[in-house]
């Protein structure tokens, strides 16, 4: 009689890497955790090999179902596995899941719990939620935010909870991703969510997708969170992404929206940039700054014109090699999303997070939405992507390489607006007069790129003359699709009236004119006393 062979199921959900190998690049494949399950099976099957073959027929069983739906049938073979179970955890062997209304209705019961609530939160609050669930204060005080927040949602978890969570994904080059944090700036940390490889397949997601779900506490031996099940991603079904077109097949076409930016009569600023060069949708902008002449200053003023007229665009901060306070600054005066990266941190992490929200805004526009990204600045990320890139051998003058700036124009040329619907628009500062050679071979390198420009003139900072702009080197190309016929036909008449002018006379003449009108519209019509 020939022996009875046991069957022996591997579990495929896969372990978890650790932090310090995600963070340095070096993470297992997701069967390598299967290592010593296939040696052993290995082994058995050469022990085996001399057995005598029996091959079980195929047996069709009808499975009666007690919640109302159709009777299946199920063909048990020797291949067919016993038990089903989702991308992380195995699930019951019985015969009528829940269905996802009764999910939905269970999970109402129990107490809910966002992570990104959490972030947004002090450190004297987390630490008196964590006392909460019973943590001593003497064991919270040694800890950062993020084992804080760590430590509030196992806890959570373990007092009957559910968790959700929202970030932007990014897949690493082993097959599985993490959901990184804005409010981290996408750093890796020990509140990432585990997304396995085959819900990345299921739903087709890309780097830079907003994905929203519940999520479970790390099982043992593992480190990290893990997504339980995919609500939506980028706000939409999650059908819409597995059905989209990929950011490099759309169309692009000149801008033909306006981006409206004048506010109040007192915001002379957009007002003057709303008639000499305005702002499309999909437009590509350069504000060429010298220091000190109020760039940042005229950012926060269009970003706050463009939330206060345009509700429905998503804005996106990204602030390269600044400095601390004027990030704190940027998020207090503006309602966006501020990313940072400050001048303290190295090369890697400026082009770490520059990618990151270029393809967050991509797959945004791959959903029909409309962005705009506020670049501070390009010429620091092109530094940034120069000490990165390897040498090729090859420098330019200033000491740039020839390979540096391939990145850099890849970021700036993804603004554009798309025919299928959605536009990316970025608005980016590019620095001139520093002292520096490469500063200026950066901007030559970019001055053709853009199809909007703005031009600061320091002299007109130094004389308190804000904004400071250069009327006569500042435009639009194709600016007819944006202003009506009327409009274009009177700037085009009032460029002739000013060009005989200084720079300063030109400002001090439109900062008077302007103040004593409403607004644009009001301008326009006073402009028969300004021809005489």
């Amino acid at each position: 009689m020939a022996p009875i062979q046991r069957r022996r199921f591997v579990d495929t959900s896969g372990s978890q890497p650790s932090l310090d190998e995600e963070m340095q690049g070096t993470l297992p494949l997701e069967e390598s955790s299967q290592s010593g399950s296939a040696e052993k099976t290995q082994e058995a099957t050469e022990n085996a090999s001399h057995e005598k073959l029996v091959v079980r027929p195929k047996v069709r069983r009808r499975i009666p179902r007690t919640d109302g739906r159709k009777t299946v049938s199920v063909i048990r073979g020797e291949n067919t596995p016993t038990e089903s179970r989702d991308n992380f955890s195995r699930q019951p062997e019985n015969p009528a899941p829940a269905t996802p209304e009764e999910t939905e209705l269970l999970n109402r019961e129990k107490p809910k719990l966002v992570i990104n609530e959490l972030t947004s939160m002090g450190m004297h609050d987390l630490r008196d939620l964590a006392a909460q669930y019973g943590f001593q204060r003497d064991e919270l005080a040694p800890m950062k935010k993020q084992e804080l927040i760590f430590v509030i949602l196992k806890a959570h978890t373990e007092h009957g909870g559910i968790i959700f969570a929202s970030g932007a994904l990014e897949i690493l080059p082993d097959g599985y991703g993490f959901l990184r944090s804005p409010q981290n700036s996408y750093l890796p940390g020990p509140d990432d969510i585990y997304i396995s490889p085959s819900q990345i397949r299921l739903f087709n997601l890309k780097t830079g997708d907003t994905i929203y779900g519940q999520i479970r506490s790390p099982k043992e031996g593992e480190r990290f969170f893990a997504l339980l099940r995919i609500e939506t991603v980028n706000d939409d079904d999650t059908r819409l992404a597995q059905t989209r077109i990929p950011f490099e097949n759309l169309t692009p076409l000149y801008p033909d929206e306006k981006l409206r930016l004048e506010t109040t009569t007192e915001e002379l600023s957009t007002r003057i940039m709303d008639l000499f060069c305005p702002i499309g949708k999909g437009q590509r902008s350069l504000i060429v700054a010298p220091p000190k002449a109020g760039k940042t200053i005229l950012m926060q003023k269009i970003a706050n014109a463009i939330t206060a007229n345009h509700p429905e665009v998503k804005i996106i901060v990204l602030l390269i090699d600044e400095r601390p306070e004027e990030v704190t600054d940027m998020e207090r005066s503006i309602k966006a999303e501020v990313i940072s990266s400050t001048f303290d941190e190295p090369a890697s992490r400026h082009v770490q997070v520059a990618e990151m929200v270029l393809e967050k805004a991509k797959r945004l526009v791959e959903h029909k939405r409309d962005v705009v990204i506020f670049l501070d600045s390009i010429t620091r990320l092109a530094r940034a992507y120069n000490q990165t890139v390897p040498t090729s051998g090859k420098v330019l003058s200033g000491g740039v390489d020839s390979n540096a700036l391939h990145k850099p124009k890849r970021f700036f040329g993804a603004a554009r607006n798309v025919e299928e619907g959605g536009s990316l628009t970025i608005i980016s500062t590019a620095l001139i007069e520093t002292g520096s050679r490469m500063d200026e071979v950066i901007f030559e390198e970019f001055k053709g790129t853009g199809n909007m420009e703005i031009n600061l003139d320091r002299k007109l900072a130094d004389r308190r003359l804000f904004p400071a702009i250069n009327i006569k080197k500042s435009g639009t190309r194709k600016e007819d699709l944006l202003l009506t016929e009327e409009e274009l036909q009177k700037i085009w008449v009032l460029r002739k009236v000013i060009n005989p002018m200084d720079d300063a006379e030109i400002i001090e003449l439109l900062i008077d004119r302007m103040r004593k009108s409403k607004n644009n519209e009001a301008f326009l019509r006073s402009m028969n006393s300004m021809e005489a």
